[in-house]
């Protein structure tokens, strides 16, 4: 299995490394070279420098032979960029992306794209541990 990563921070880094370790091929593309060195100075897997929205650099990256492509850099209008790309003009089957705007995440997953939002996911984490506390009145004694 062939995965694509774009934006190779904390959250595209651990996925590529993660993925790597499920025995993926995986290739990352970053804006900045620096970001390799998220990767580990052993990483086996291919990285290239440029901007996940030129379709120059997606082809060369490989993205048309990709079973999976994960778009997870920092802006949300990027990563809808990406992800309709990926899934429209390179027929990419298997396409998620990162948009913390829990409306938008919900306006495009309702068009088709696989859709991840951390800001959602904390929202309903921080309710439910709330709903689960043991909260009692002012004033009250537990016995």
């Amino acid at each position: 299995m062939k995965a694509l990563i774009i934006g190779c921070g904390r959250v595209g880094s651990t996925i590529a490394l993660q993925l790597h370790k499920e025995g993926w091929e995986v290739t990352v593309i970053d804006e900045n070279e620096d970001a390799l060195s998220r990767l580990g100075e052993n990483w086996p897997g291919a990285f290239f420098v440029g901007h996940g929205m030129d379709t120059d650099v997606l082809r060369e990256a490989g993205i048309e032979e990709m079973d999976a492509v994960v778009a997870s850099t920092d802006g949300d209008n990027t990563n809808i960029v990406i992800g309709q790309v990926a899934q429209k003009r390179f027929g990419t089957q298997c396409v998620v992306a990162r948009i913390l705007d829990p409306a938008r995440a919900d306006f495009y997953a309702a068009r088709g794209l696989r859709t991840v939002s951390p800001t959602k996911t904390a929202i309903d984490t921080l309710m439910e541990a709330v709903r689960e506390c043991e909260v009692r009145p002012v004033g009250t004694v537990s016995a």
